[in-house]
């Protein structure tokens, strides 16, 4: 089996000697759900700000100047045009951007991207609800700040107590039926999704028409809520739906040499190997995989399955011992980790195909969890290498792992979750979040000696021990805000939390993602300084509990243990990466 190389990498484009990509010569801050609700907070106020200027100035200075002068004419002509049918068509299109409607559609929704694909869709549920509150918060506050008169036609429906500016029905169509076309158009594989987010599409725009032929608002009104809902759907989509974990460099533009750039686009033509776990990669998924393959340049791939013995490391080592030039992986982050255990330090580059329920490593890489969509971004992109961790242990062999590793609360989680194979494949990594209070009270403090890079050991206490060769977690949390899979090194948390003020302080840290990792020489000498919440940053750690301790590997539980000794594999895995933007 090939061994790990050793020593840092070259420099990727971008990435400064500290560690770390960056863009235009600065680090990438990266993104979590702190910066997430501070973006959406703060454009929310902005977006709050020029609407009711807009209104303002509409029913203001702006009130005699053309085109607002003849949308009273408009509003006639739509009353002269009425006819039975017609207005029966138009109550029909009015619902659809009712209140209850957009509520229920908005609901139904959420729940079919959680319970009917494969692997819960939490990020683009959390989008669409997201975005259909910010959009009805914001006509709320319009509606207070902004007082407009209805036109002065026969209203079909009744008067509502809300402000004519601006409407209401359209704004909240425009977030919900908008934002099911961009779900539609980034997540189905069919021809027909530009058909199917083109009707989506235009149904906000069906639902102001009807809004205004029953004589509900003015055109400007309509014109409003169409920018109220897409500024929602872009603020919130900004937030939620881009990723910020990417760590290949931009495709141009950067002002590094050529001795610091990538290994070179990757391989176009040969032969691929595809790695896949049965039990989440179907026969509809290999096919599509076998198709982007083909498109790709890589005719009749090798398809080999995973077992239960050989979760994939000597299927990838006999991949490629047989010549292959790709080798793409199809599963969880336990088949990954297995597969690159098996090819670290070879000259094969890795595809990650994300088909499990954490794929912790695909999302901060920023692939797509799309298994399609993150096979054909890798192949649009270049060859680059990710830092593993080599760890072992009492009761462990000497392996790998790509994502995170620890000891105590969080492998006693996983433990638990992992524990029912069915609510964990109904529920997702929903179902790690539902077994954290069932192992809370069951998972005593830890006394631990910690000794990071030669220095002295440094005891304390501690709830958790989290290693990490990447930060973030699933919601978009970075637990790890420092580490990067390409800095020739790996972080640490310590969480140990007293009290209900100490769990408050220590989720109010790892929310605001901000906190700075501290080296070895940093550490407080002796006993721990009581802080909930510690960072660390290393190349070669050893731990010593007191005790035997529930412990993990990428998401996987193993055998409880006392001793772990872990250290950085700089660059030890070529991958293939979709280029920034992709």
């Amino acid at each position: 089996m090939p061994t790990a190389v050793s020593g840092r990498p070259a420099e990727l484009p971008g990435e400064s000697p500290a560690g770390g990509l960056t863009a235009a010569g600065s680090r990438t801050a990266p993104r979590g759900v702190g910066w997430s609700v501070r973006w959406i907070a703060a454009l929310a106020i902005c977006q709050a700000a020029l609407m009711v200027g807009l209104g303002l100035l509409i029913t203001g200075p702006a009130h005699h100047l053309w085109p607002l002068t003849v949308e009273d004419h408009v509003d006639s002509g739509f009353e002269r045009m009425r006819t039975h049918s017609l207005t029966t068509l138009s109550w029909f299109a009015s619902e659809a951007g009712n209140t209850g409607t957009v509520i229920a559609v908005t609901l139904l929704s959420c729940l079919g991207l959680l319970w009917i694909p494969r692997l819960p869709m939490w990020r683009q549920a959390a989008f669409l609800a997201l975005a259909v509150s910010l959009q009805s918060l914001v006509f709320l506050v319009i509606t207070t700040a902004v007082d407009r008169h209805r036109p002065e036609v026969h209203r079909l429906d009744g008067s509502l107590p809300t402000s004519s500016y601006t409407s209401g029905h359209t704004g909240a169509a425009t977030a919900i039926y908008g934002g099911l076309a961009v779900l539609a158009l980034s997540r189905l594989r069919s021809t027909w999704r530009r058909v199917v987010a083109g009707v989506l599409f235009l149904i906000p725009i069906v639902v102001g028409l009807a809004r205004l032929y029953r004589g509900m608002h003015h055109p400007t009104d309509v014109v409003g809520g169409l920018v109220n809902g897409g500024l929602s759907l872009w603020i919130v989509g900004r937030a939620v739906l881009a990723d910020g974990f990417v760590t290949a460099p931009p495709a141009s533009g950067s002002t590094k040499s050529a001795e610091t750039a990538p290994d070179g686009p990757g391989q176009r033509t040969g032969h691929a190997a595809v790695i896949f776990n049965p039990t989440v990669t179907d026969q509809a998924d290999r096919d599509a995989i076998q198709q982007v393959l083909h498109q790709h340049g890589y005719g009749a791939p090798t398809f080999i399955e995973t077992t239960a013995d050989d979760p994939g490391g000597g299927q990838s080592a006999e991949a490629v011992r047989d010549g292959a030039t790709l080798v793409v992986v199809c599963g969880g982050d336990g088949t990954l980790r297995a597969a690159a255990t098996a090819m670290a330090g070879s000259a094969v580059p890795l595809a990650l195909v994300p088909c499990g329920t954490g794929n912790l490593l695909a999302r901060n890489l920023g692939l797509p969890l799309a298994p399609v969509d993150a096979l054909d971004a890798a192949l649009h992109g270049d060859v680059h290498r990710v830092d593993l961790g080599r760890i072992e242990g009492d009761g462990l062999p000497a392996t790998h792992f790509a994502a995170m590793c620890g000891a105590g609360l969080d492998a006693a989680m996983l433990q638990r979750a992992n524990a029912n194979d069915r609510t964990k494949a109904s529920l997702g990594w929903l179902a790690y979040v539902l077994a954290l209070p069932r192992v809370w009270s069951r998972t005593p403090r830890m006394s631990v000696n910690v000794r990071l890079d030669g220095a002295p050991a440094h005891r304390r206490t501690a709830r958790m021990v989290l290693i990490g060769n990447v930060g973030a977690v699933q919601g978009g949390m970075r637990l790890l805000p420092e580490a990067r899979p390409d800095d020739g090194r790996l972080d640490l948390l310590i969480l140990d939390p007293r009290g209900l003020g100490g769990w408050i302080s220590a989720l109010w840290i790892l929310l605001r993602g901000t906190a700075t990792a501290r080296s070895a020489a940093d550490a407080p000498a002796g006993r721990d300084d009581g802080a909930p919440v510690a960072f660390f940053t290393f190349r070669h750690a050893e731990f010593t509990f007191d005790h035997d301790q529930p412990r993990e590997l990428d998401g996987d539980p193993i055998a409880r243990g006392r001793r772990l000794t872990v250290e950085a594999a700089p660059g030890a895995l070529k991958m293939l990466l979709p280029a920034r933007g992709e």
